[in-house]
């Protein structure tokens, strides 16, 4: 793909919009890739589209240079204002989704089981105040959660330990949409509000955690306004469906597979199950590579591989030499944007700088007279100055070899 500027019809900015958030979507927007609203304009549809073709290499992230955190299914990117939460273990890189990541679970010690026994416990709707009036922990009560099942109207008890918190996504995924029960279904399954529990329902899905086989003799509601019921016992005094992990990862569980401390990490989801987010992959690669000019894309993903322009002479017609080169690096498969615009060098400079091509061509009468361009790679300090001639095969195998086959 090539373009003059003026067709691009791109407008720089030279100050970050006040909404930025980050350096790299405050880059995006001064460079003209993005609007300050997140919407692409054409330069960043163009880089898309470069990054659609790439993303057909089997390799297209690891030519991106971009730190990663993947499982057998996505992809994230770190990111401080992403809105993906993840689990992430530093030990073993175990990584999934907060809502559906697994941990280690403790289970509680083993004891005799004992027999159910019915109290009183005025004003006690909720595990904290439950613990505290028995004086036991939190872990030595289980929680009730009921729902109904979209599907068939099934009315859903779920089982948790006290000291633990309900993924409703793992939920979801076991039996489907839910919502929350309401007064009535409650109320006729056999449960009470506040004080509910999994003996003597009927008619109800009951859907425990899978440690719940692992804590005996849980503090758990009588279905009775005031009162619960001390050592229940699954199987012995009601009778799960289904077992399965239901519960939250939190930061400093232990590791499902190493037992490492867990942490959670706000990212950026850049592809799941194959499919891509191209418009999250242009903003990490954005935040990944940037310096305090602007924008150092590699070549693989950049909109273009060269930035092309020229600076008016007095003697010598610039821009007919630079349109030669425009067209010979087309002729030669290599992408171009072509600053043909009537503008002052130090504004062209900046906005390749911003723009952030992998290589910047300067076609200048002080230079031509000598038969020479002047040919910068992004991130080097240095530029050099090159014959005419020898312009393509210099660019081709030093700058954007090897990967001229991924445009």
């Amino acid at each position: 793909m090539t373009m003059k500027y003026t067709e691009l019809k791109n407008q720089t900015q030279r100050e970050a919009p006040n909404n930025a958030r980050t350096e790299g979507f405050a880059f995006l927007v001064r460079a003209g890739y993005l609007t300050r609203e997140n919407e692409l304009l054409p330069l960043g549809e163009q880089a898309v589209a470069r990054l659609k073709n790439l993303s057909t290499n089997p390799s297209f992230f690891s030519l991106l240079s971009l730190p990663l955190l993947t499982n057998d299914h996505e992809t994230y990117f770190p990111l401080s204002t992403g809105n993906t939460e993840i689990i992430h273990c530093e030990s073993c890189k175990y990584t999934e989704r907060l809502e559906l990541a697994q941990f280690k679970k403790t289970a509680i010690p083993h004891e005799e089981l004992l027999p159910l026994e019915k109290v009183l416990t005025p004003d006690c709707h909720t595990i904290e105040a439950l613990a505290n009036f028995l004086n036991i922990p939190k872990e030595k009560t289980a929680k009730a959660l009921m729902y109904t099942r979209i599907a068939d109207n099934k009315f859903v008890f779920v089982v948790l330990r006290g000291d633990m918190t309900l993924s409703e996504a793992k939920l979801k995924n076991i039996i489907g949409e839910v919502r929350m029960a309401t007064a009535e279904e409650i109320t006729n399954a056999g449960a009470a509000a506040g004080f509910a529990s999994p003996v003597g329902l009927k008619n109800a899905l009951i859907v425990m955690d899978d440690i719940i086989p692992q804590s005996p003799n849980l503090a758990a509601g009588a279905n009775e306004d005031g009162y619960h019921l001390l050592n229940t016992n699954c199987r012995r005094d009601y009778s799960p469906e289904i077992a399965a992990d239901l519960i939250q990862a939190k930061a400093g569980e232990p590791c499902i597979h190493c037992a490492s401390p867990l942490a959670t990490l706000p990212t950026l989801n850049l592809a799941a199950r194959s499919e891509f987010n191209f418009e999250n992959i242009l903003l990490a690669l954005a935040e990944t590579h940037h310096d305090e000019k602007g924008l150092t894309l590699p070549k693989s993903a950049a909109p273009f591989d060269v930035y092309l322009m020229h600076i008016a002479g007095k003697t010598i017609n610039t821009f007919e030499k630079a349109d030669e080169i425009y067209n010979a690096l087309q002729n030669e498969g290599i992408s171009v944007l072509f600053d043909d615009r009537d503008e002052r060098a130090g504004v062209k400079f900046n906005d390749a700088d911003l723009i952030g091509c992998p290589v910047r061509i300067t076609v200048g009468e002080k230079n031509l007279k000598e038969g020479k361009i002047e040919i910068k790679a992004r991130t080097d300090k240095a530029n050099q100055l090159v014959p005419i001639e020898d312009a393509i095969p210099f660019i081709k195998a030093s700058i954007l070899a090897p990967n001229l086959g991924t445009m």
